[in-house]
C-alpha cells in the first residue's frame, strides 16, 4: 500500500478508533470488498465519501513545486539554446525564461539579429518552457534576483558552464552564487550564436564573389570551397536526438498532418507556421530536407545548419511531435501510406528555389490532401541573413571579441558531468 496515499486512514484507526470500526463492521454487513485497502478502488470509494463528510481530513501529499529560472538574449535560437534550457528544466519542475531587453542587448553586445517579438515567439514555442519574463535586465542584481525570488517564487538560477562576464569583468551571476541559489548545466558543444554568424557571413560573401565570377556556381572547385568554409563542430549523437524527442507513436485513429522544409536557420516563421499545421490534427510530422536536397533547390551556399542541427531545433518546437530526417523532395503514394498522412500543408511564405521541372506535391494534390497554409509571419532564412549582411561592420567587431572568449573557454575547459 502507498502509505503517502492512503496515510489518512492510518490516522483514523489511531485517533478515531471507534468511528474506524463502525465503518469497517458497516462495510462488512454490507457485502463490499475490503479488497479497496488494497488498493483496488470501488466506482464509488467510500474513503471518498469519508473525507467529504469531514470525518478525516486527507494529508496533503506531494512537495511544492521548483521552479528554475534562465536567462539569455537567445538570438539567432539554435540547438544549443533549445539544449540549455532542456538540461534547465531537468533541474525542476517548472522553467521561467528571463528575456532579455533589445535595449541591454544593444547596450551589452551590440544590435540583435531578432526583434523582441521574434524572440519571444521561439523561446515560448520551446516544449519545456514554461513562462517567459520578457524586458529581463543583462545583469541580475540583487534588486531583480529578490523580484525573482519573492514575486516569481523562483528556488534556483541555471546557467551554463562558460563563464558570462559583464563589461566591467565581473560575474553576471555573482548575486546568485552568493545567495547559494545558483546551479550549472553544461554547455552544448560546436554551436554558438558567433559562430552561426560567422557561417552566414561566410556563405552570402562566397555567394557575392560566385555572381561576380558569372557561373562560379558551376564550378566545383568554387562550390567546395563554400561548403568548407562553414562546416559545423557539432557531433550529433543518437541519446541528443532522444533527448529532443517526445518518443511518442500517433493513435490508430489520430490526424497525422505532414510538412516539409529546410527549416533553416529556425526562426519565429518556423514555429508559427508549424503552430498552425499542428491546428489541423491531432499529430505533427515533419520531414527535414537534407543538407544535398536544400543545395539542389536553393543553391550550393545552403543551408547553414546542417542537417541533424535543424532536425533539432525543429524536434525542440512544442507544436511537433516526430521529425523525418533527410525527408525526400517528393513526396509519395508510399509514404503517404507508410505515415498514414491524412494532410499534406506547406506555407505561402518560403524561399526561392530554383527551377525544378516536377512538383514536389503532386501526389498529395491529386488525392485531394493539400492544404496551402497562410504564413503568419513573412520572416525567411534569407531574410534574416540579410539582416546580419547589412550591419556587417557591428557584427565583424563582436564576432572578433566573442571569438577570444571562446577560445579562452575551450582552452581552459573542463568536464562537467550532466546532461
Amino acid at each position: 500500500m502507498d502509505y503517502e496515499n492512503n496515510s489518512w486512514i492510518w490516522e483514523g484507526v489511531y485517533y478515531y478508533p471507534h468511528v474506524f470500526g463502525g465503518l469497517m463492521v458497516t462495510a462488512a454487513l454490507l457485502g463490499l470488498s475490503t479488497s479497496f485497502f488494497g488498493g483496488v478502488g470501488v466506482h464509488l470509494p467510500l474513503p471518498y465519501t469519508w473525507s467529504n463528510l469531514g470525518i478525516f481530513r486527507k494529508k496533503k501529499s506531494g512537495k511544492r513545486r521548483v521552479r528554475v529560472y534562465m536567462d539569455g538574449c537567445f538570438d539567432l535560437m539554435h540547438y544549443g539554446h533549445a539544449n540549455a534550457l532542456r538540461q534547465a528544466k531537468a533541474l525542476g519542475d517548472e522553467l521561467v525564461v528571463g528575456l532579455v531587453s533589445d535595449e541591454e542587448i544593444l547596450a551589452n553586445k551590440g544590435p540583435p539579429v531578432l526583434s523582441m517579438e521574434e524572440r519571444l515567439a521561439l523561446v515560448s514555442g520551446l516544449k519545456w518552457v514554461d513562462e517567459v519574463i520578457t524586458d529581463a535586465p543583462y545583469a541580475i542584481t540583487e534588486t531583480f534576483l529578490n523580484r525573482l525570488f519573492h514575486e516569481y517564487k523562483i528556488d534556483y538560477v541555471i546557467h551554463g558552464d562558460d563563464p558570462c562576464l559583464l563589461p566591467d569583468g565581473t560575474d553576471a551571476y555573482a548575486a546568485a552564487k552568493k545567495a547559494g541559489r545558483y546551479k550549472q548545466i553544461k554547455r552544448t558543444e560546436g554551436v554558438s550564436s558567433t559562430d552561426i554568424v560567422g557561417r552566414i557571413m561566410t556563405s552570402l560573401r562566397d555567394a557575392k564573389v560566385s555572381e561576380d565570377l558569372n557561373g562560379a556556381d558551376e564550378n566545383p572547385q568554387a562550390e567546395n570551397q563554400s561548403k568548407s568554409s562553414h562546416l559545423s563542430q557539432f557531433l550529433p549523437t543518437s541519446r541528443r536526438i532522444v533527448q529532443f524527442s517526445d518518443g511518442k507513436a500517433p493513435g490508430p485513429n489520430a490526424r497525422i498532418v505532414y510538412i516539409d522544409g529546410a527549416f533553416d536557420l529556425f526562426h519565429a516563421g518556423h514555429v508559427e507556421i508549424l503552430k498552425r499545421a499542428r491546428e489541423l490534427g491531432d499529430f505533427l510530422l515533419v520531414g527535414i530536407h537534407s543538407d544535398e536536397t536544400v543545395s539542389e533547390h536553393r543553391g550550393n551556399h545552403y543551408p547553414i545548419m546542417h542537417l541533424h542541427e535543424r532536425s533539432l531545433s525543429v524536434l525542440a518546437c512544442r507544436y511537433v511531435d516526430e521529425v523525418i530526417i533527410g525527408s525526400p523532395w517528393e513526396i509519395t503514394k508510399d509514404m503517404i501510406t507508410t505515415f498514414n498522412i491524412s494532410a499534406v500543408v506547406h506555407g505561402t511564405v518560403a524561399e526561392n528555389s530554383l527551377d525544378s521541372e516536377s512538383d514536389p506535391y503532386e501526389v498529395p494534390k491529386s488525392m485531394g490532401i493539400f492544404h496551402l497554409l497562410e504564413s503568419p509571419k513573412d520572416i525567411t532564412t534569407t531574410s534574416v541573413a540579410q539582416r546580419i549582411m547589412a550591419n556587417h561592420e557591428a557584427y565583424m567587431k563582436r564576432n572578433a571579441k566573442k571569438a577570444l572568449s571562446e577560445q579562452r573557454y575551450y582552452e581552459e575547459k573542463k568536464y562537467v558531468s550532466g546532461e
